[in-house]
């Protein structure tokens, strides 16, 4: 990693290469050639290098010396904020490292060793204890202060390096392997400290020695409590904090800042700081209150924490992806991306943060733009070739996985992703080797030891699937994994009867649908329950079921939202996707973090897609809370009248018992748009003008909603899956998959063959069973089937129920 003092002579080479007319400064014509210069590969037009500049003379306006421009304090505080690579640019540059000359051609290095030998101030005689601490000690912008803060630092290190050798005697020390993953890529502190991927120390805080620790580093906090004055204490007490925090004692390092907080109330530093240690210790919701605090008091405090706000924005950003609120977290990121337009960070956390709610397009544009300003950024690549193989760009989707393992040849994400977009290519002995290196790294890593085996099955190599299986089944004992180990051995009996296909997979045959012919009226047609399994698939990843619909009723009756005017001068209550992303954490707060988020993903891919038609960011919330209802919990009529109450919530019903009948034949035709695409985008074309504004009352309105034919009348369907698609039916197996039977069962009444709900709307049927017509009755449960037979042998042979 850089040290300070040779990221300093980076930065002064680079500011004496720009200063053109040795004036100590860099002039508006100076720091453009300068931005254009370090980065190459960047196309800015005039108004963009005029807006970066603006930027950075407004941001950086305490470093300006009037018509001199930025000085070397002010280019070395840009690239401490993250807003370049130091090393990159000086590469870029071609420079090297070799003593700086003055305009005399006298060496500035041996002035300054002649000038400081002189000299006899014991506050300049200090410096060998400032190269015994951190870097950060010594800025004279948010560094140490005060003389007697030294003498506590000093007493601190000798605290910690105590402690540190007991542990390690004993062996209680770890060291985390967190380089391995992501690099979370926040801005740790205010200045050039090293980023949190480094590897870290884990302590050991249970026994007698860290209590001693303790005990006599409350002393020292002491000490800096009884200070002269309240900066003194203030400066004590957040050096105390800092280093605590360089040797990963966060716990102990928030008490400090905390303390600082209190000191100095309207002081970012310690807010932000603050904020740092609860993200690590994994409170992001406290952390977030830190980072809001920050935020307010930079806002609040001037110019003076301009240069900080980035940063600030980027931290707090973490902390709501931390709390699964990612689509908050992209409004922060773009915040910092404007403030600080090279902060390569700032843009590839946007690029990732779109990634994860799908909106693939704009992340490749953000991810895109950090890469250029800094080419070796590994998770940039990472996460861009996701975003790439989502688009269906699988070849460049490879060549950016294969950039982010060149640059660290340990990414498990890279190398997971890789073998799954190698799964997806049918590339299966090249996915089992991604998953292979992912366990070298992560030996227990279950789903790359189940995705291994799975690869190996699809190359063939069934022994060896087997095996890592097994492996997989002692790593978890998830259900999943006992399925795959069944599928496995039906396989392999279709495999020894002769029945497959000679490559482990049961031979089957496509049929077209007017072959399919249901038995009883309670069979489901293949097509309905095609759009009725891809409902229930969307329920299941947003777990809406397990939302009580009264819910949505108590935030309508809660929530105080205001109304504004559409584009047409229509009212509505409308509101930005990420205050959205807020009334849905809350409706389905059961959800682990990381849950939540597939879960706003895929209602911005289904749902919001459709209703942001303008593609402004904002939603109609009465709209949104009515089509959210009839997949939530609860009883068919209560879902119903909720999404009636949600469409008499919205201003343009405002003032009536009842709703109007063109707001809700629209409603009725976003519902089937949204969720029966192919059968709701044409009707979407005829929403706009309706201007029937005769009422509907609320039976008239489910008698709409039932219809068959214009309809939701789906939802039938989708209420059978919700009560039977978890049902076992004993030993049965799907003829064509070889799965076990997990939900309705479908069987050939002339054949005798099952197929699972997938494959009988998918009109597959095994070839060894072909035939010119199907008859298929539906058994939602095993003793539907039992009580069937008995009905069959009791009624002598006859045919149960018409065809």
């Amino acid at each position: 990693m850089t040290t300070r003092g040779s990221r300093s002579e980076k930065v002064k080479r680079i500011f004496q290469q720009f200063d053109a007319n040795r004036d100590g400064g860099l002039n508006r014509e100076e720091m453009a050639a300068l931005v254009v210069a370090v980065n190459p590969r960047v196309k800015f037009s005039d108004e963009q290098i005029s807006a970066i500049l603006d930027e950075v003379f407004r941001t950086y306006g305490e470093f300006i010396d009037g018509e001199k421009g930025l000085s070397f304090d002010g280019l070395l505080r840009t690239y401490d904020d993250g807003a370049g690579d130091v090393d990159r640019d000086f590469d870029a540059l071609g420079l090297e490292l070799k003593p700086l000359e003055d305009k005399n051609g006298i060496s500035q290095a041996s002035e300054e060793a002649a000038s400081s030998s002189s000299i006899a101030d014991d506050r300049v005689m200090e410096p060998h204890k400032k190269q015994r601490t951190a870097a950060w000690a010594a800025s004279p912008n948010h560094g140490i202060v005060f003389d007697d803060t030294w003498k506590l630092v000093d007493d601190l290190e000798i605290l910690i390096k105590r402690l540190k050798a007991k542990q390690l005697k004993d062996g209680k020390m770890k060291n985390d392997n967190s380089d391995v993953f992501s690099d979370p890529g926040w801005s740790r502190e205010l200045g050039p400290s090293g980023e949190i991927s480094d590897k870290r120390v884990v302590w050991d805080e249970s026994g007698p020695d860290y209590a001693s620790f303790v005990k006599e580093l409350g002393v020292l906090r002491s000490r800096a409590d009884r200070a002269r004055s309240r900066a003194e204490a203030f400066d004590g007490q957040m050096a105390i904090g800092h280093v605590l925090y360089e040797h990963y004692l966060f716990k102990e390092a928030f008490v400090s800042f905390k303390r600082a907080c209190e000191l100095m109330p309207f002081d970012v530093k310690p807010h932000f700081r603050a904020g740092n240690c609860l993200y690590v210790l994994g409170k992001h919701s406290e952390a977030k209150g830190e980072f809001l605090l920050a935020l307010e008091a930079a806002e609040a405090g001037g110019n003076q924490w301009a240069y900080l706000l980035p940063q600030i924005h980027v931290n707090l950003g973490i902390a709501l992806e931390g709390e699964g609120l990612v689509l908050s977290a992209c409004e922060h990121y773009r915040e910092a991306a404007i403030l600080c337009p090279t902060h390569f960070r700032a843009l590839k956390h946007l690029g990732s943060a779109l990634f994860g709610v799908g909106e693939y397009k704009a992340a490749v544009k953000a991810l895109e733009e950090a890469i250029y300003m800094k080419n070796d950024y590994a998770d940039a690549h990472c996460d861009l070739a996701s975003a790439l193989h989502a688009m269906g760009d699988d070849e460049n989707a490879i060549k950016e996985f294969q950039k982010a393992i060149d640059l660290k040849p340990g990414h498990v994400d890279a190398l997971y992703n890789l073998g799954g977009l190698y799964m997806d290519m049918g590339r299966y002995q090249r996915a089992s080797e991604m998953y292979t290196r992912v366990l070298g790294v992560w030996p227990n890593h279950w789903r790359a030891q189940l995705n291994k085996a799975v690869s190996l099955l699809g190359a063939g190599e069934t022994e060896e699937a087997k095996k890592a299986l097994k492996e997989a089944l002692k790593m978890t004992n998830r259900v999943e994994l006992h399925d795959a180990i069944s599928h496995l051995k039906q396989l392999q009996k279709r495999k020894l009867r002769g029945n497959g296909n000679g490559n482990g997979e049961a031979a089957f045959i496509t049929v077209e649908p007017s072959k399919f012919k249901t038995v009883g009226e309670k069979t489901t047609l293949r097509s309905e329950l095609a759009i009725a399994l891809d409902i229930r698939a969307f329920q299941r990843i947003t777990r809406l079921n397990r939302c009580e619909v009264e819910l949505i009723k108590k935030e309508m009756s809660e929530g105080d939202v205001p109304v504004s005017y559409s584009g047409s001068g229509i009212p509505e209550k409308s509101i930005r996707k990420a205050s959205l992303e807020v009334i849905l954490r809350k409706l389905i707060s059961f959800l682990k973090p990381e849950t939540f988020v597939g879960a706003v993903k895929a209602i911005n891919q289904k749902i919001l897609s459709v209703l942001d038609e303008s593609e402004l960011g904002r939603v109609d919330l009465g709209m949104f809370f009515a089509v959210l209802a009839p997949l939530c919990g609860g009883s068919p009529d209560k879902r119903k009248q909720i999404a009636y109450e949600a469409l008499l919530w919205r201003p343009v019903n405002e003032g009536n018992s009842q709703i109007k009948k063109s707001d809700a034949q629209r409603y009725i035709k976003l519902l089937r748009a949204i969720y029966i695409p192919s059968h709701g985008i044409s009707e979407m074309l005829e929403i706009h003008g309706e201007t029937d504004n005769s009422l509907v009352s609320f039976q008239e309105f489910v008698t709409m909603f039932d219809d068959q034919e214009w309809g939701f009348s789906i939802m039938s369907t989708l209420l059978k899956l919700e009560t039977g698609d978890r049902s076992r039916h004993g030993r049965h197996v799907c003829a064509t998959c070889r799965y076990p039977i997990i939900g309705s069962r479908f069987k050939e009444m002339k054949a005798h063959f099952s197929l699972c709900s997938q494959c009988y709307c998918e009109g597959k049927v095994p070839s060894s069973g072909k035939q010119e017509g199907y008859r298929f009755k539906e058994y939602a449960n095993e003793a539907e089937a039992v009580k069937d037979k008995c009905l069959w042998f009791g009624s002598k042979g006859s045919s149960p129920g018409g065809s």
